[in-house]
């Protein structure tokens, strides 16, 4: 098996029944988000139910997910307080993804946990996957790509439109297609408040 270029990143045979029971999940929340996508905006209450039945348990009532939203697992995912999950966003979740508290997600951002592997002759064989991870106070602009077993630091900033392939450390600033430093930013001088 070739050496992976992302870190943490596992595979699940393709063809087996562990796939079999992920293609059955990715149906089920397919048709899920699609009901979430078409409920009215006001109504709340049936936005939570069926969000919780996306993610396989209730979500924290600080949580805002903007209409559309598109996921193919659900379980994957976890969410702190007071995230904000802007219009057309994108999870593909089954490697895990975890969204600390404070987090601004804008429009249109792609969380990607899972791909295939980069060999011709292992391509349609395995999924590989490798989780997310979005520390607290981290902002995300809009049309941002995280792929898979990237961890985002606290307090940073991903600019619109960027490609994340690697980890970015805590309070950075990273703009355009590869990550590239811009500027550090000073810790909080306290907590946010609630």
């Amino acid at each position: 098996m070739p050496e992976s270029f992302v870190r943490n990143e596992h595979r699940l045979p393709t063809r087996t029944p562990e796939s079999r029971a992920f293609a059955e999940r990715v149906q089920l929340v397919m048709g899920l988000t699609a009901r979430l996508n078409l409920l009215p905006f006001d109504d709340l209450d049936a936005r939570r139910t069926v969000l919780a039945q996306i993610f396989g348990r209730p979500v924290p009532d600080s949580l805002s997910i903007l209409p559309p939203f598109y996921c193919d697992y659900g379980l994957g995912a976890s969410f702190g307080e007071r995230v904000f999950i802007n219009q057309g966003c994108y999870f593909l979740d089954y490697g895990g993804i975890t969204i600390g508290d404070r987090v601004l997600i804008g429009p249109s951002v792609t969380l990607s946990t899972a791909g295939h592997p980069v060999e011709v002759d292992e391509r349609y064989d395995y999924i590989t996957h490798a989780p997310i991870v979005i520390e607290d106070d981290v902002w995300i602009g809009a049309a941002a790509t995280v792929t898979p077993g990237v961890t985002i630091g606290r307090g940073s900033v991903v600019g619109a439109g960027a490609v994340v392939a690697k980890d970015v450390p805590p309070l950075s600033v990273v703009t355009a297609t590869s990550i590239v430093e811009r500027k550090r930013l000073r810790p909080p001088a306290a907590s946010p408040p609630r």
